[in-house]
């Protein structure tokens, strides 16, 4: 089974898995929704055209970062399909790619939120709510890396037996 499992490119879409997630947070959370910037809680916040001119340009320094996610994804997955191809389960792609979303939001809570303070998921509720939405962000991103790792180990025992199949299949 490892034999078979051991060439999908897991990696590029956990890369890609943490591009996303960061997209969906600068994207939603911080545009559409504009719950939070990046140094909202950092002493700017958007009270002011300065203060959302600061968090602005943090807000794109966070969105080029996810952009580099997005590039290694597709440098490692570009370096993968070189490789002779086999058949893959999508479960893999998709459960690595739940696992990226995530680690990033694990991540990125625990760091940006927790540690540093420097902004929590939703600051348009009074302050002594905000914990309740870091805490939900952290449970939704590890509900996300486990579902993920479950779905890649569901689509290597697919890929195992299908491949398994096609030997006897060939013999």
């Amino acid at each position: 089974m490892n034999d078979v499992n051991s060439g999908f490119p897991t990696a590029p879409g956990i890369w890609f898995g943490l591009g996303l997630g960061g997209f969906f947070d600068g994207i939603v959370l911080h545009q559409i929704l504009q719950w939070h910037h990046m140094l909202t809680s950092a002493g700017y916040p958007p009270d002011s055209v300065h203060n959302l001119k600061v968090n602005t340009l943090w807000d794109g320094i966070f969105h080029a970062s996810t952009y580099v996610f997005v590039g290694v994804g597709l440098l490692l997955l570009w370096l993968a399909a070189h490789r002779r191809h086999r058949w893959w389960s999508g479960k893999m792609l998709v459960g690595s790619m739940l696992m990226g979303f995530g680690i990033f939001n694990v991540g990125e809570g625990i760091v940006n939120h927790h540690l540093l303070g420097i902004h929590h998921v939703n600051e348009t509720v009074p302050p002594n709510q905000w914990i309740y939405w870091d805490l939900g962000f952290l449970a939704w991103g590890a509900a996300m890396l486990v579902g993920g790792w479950l779905l890649l180990r569901a689509g290597k025992r697919e890929t195992a037996h299908r491949s398994s199949e096609g030997i006897r299949g060939a013999a």
